[in-house]
């Protein structure tokens, strides 16, 4: 008995570094498949580098492979930065009145814009997520799912837009050039995931085509 599983034990040990290094090739394979699917859309969007570094962190973790796929990444992607714009300016506002009583309003406007925009990204999402569970069963449907995604996205994207024209010029404030350089990083991700939305609403309705 002892024998045989010295023998077991010999043939897993000379078996399993084959074992890995075909998971390891299979898996780098798969990561290098989606990156390059990512890159090739990427270069449909306006801000491609933004696009890339954006959904770089996904592309390990989950395998985008389909127009779906990337229109919800990239709207985590837009939805994770406007979060982090909105905890910025609400840890800043709490500051400004007495300090910078000046900059107070403009960055209270600008808040409320970019708390809009965290709404609008958080309802497309679900949107999304709703339509492909129900899978817009018939055109009328599929038509009312779209333009939801189409308009809370657009909305996400104004709001963005709103806050940084308030912030023209380049000579400004370290405090407003952060500003505005966040709110650009969200304006930016926003637009690339409208263009996502509309790859995903073409696909859609071709595959509906008889």
């Amino acid at each position: 008995m002892e024998a045989n599983n010295k023998l077991i034990l010999l043939l897993l040990i000379s078996v399993l570094p084959h074992i890995i290094f075909s998971s390891a090739t299979s898996a780098s394979g798969k990561e290098y498949d989606t990156k390059a699917y990512v890159d090739k859309w990427c270069r449909t969007t306006l801000y491609q580098n933004l696009c890339v570094r954006s959904l770089s962190r996904y592309v390990r973790s989950h395998a985008m492979q389909n127009p779906r796929d990337l229109a919800r990444f990239a709207l985590k992607a837009s939805l994770y930065r406007a979060k982090d714009t909105k905890a910025f300016l609400l840890k800043e506002l709490t500051n400004l009145e007495k300090v910078r009583p000046q900059y107070y309003a403009l960055v209270h406007d600008c808040l409320t814009q970019i708390r809009d925009s965290v709404n609008q990204l958080s309802l497309a999402i679900a949107e999304l997520d709703r339509v492909n569970r129900r899978g817009g069963k018939s055109q009328v449907d599929l038509d009312w799912h779209i333009n939801n995604l189409q308009t809370w996205t657009s909305t996400a994207l104004t709001d963005a837009e709103t806050c940084v024209s308030q912030f023209p010029g380049r000579r400004m404030s370290k405090l407003k050039a952060t500003i505005k350089g966040k709110v650009k990083n969200v304006e930016e991700t926003t637009s690339n995931a409208l263009a996502f939305i509309e790859h995903y609403a073409a696909a859609r309705y071709r595959a509906r085509r008889p």
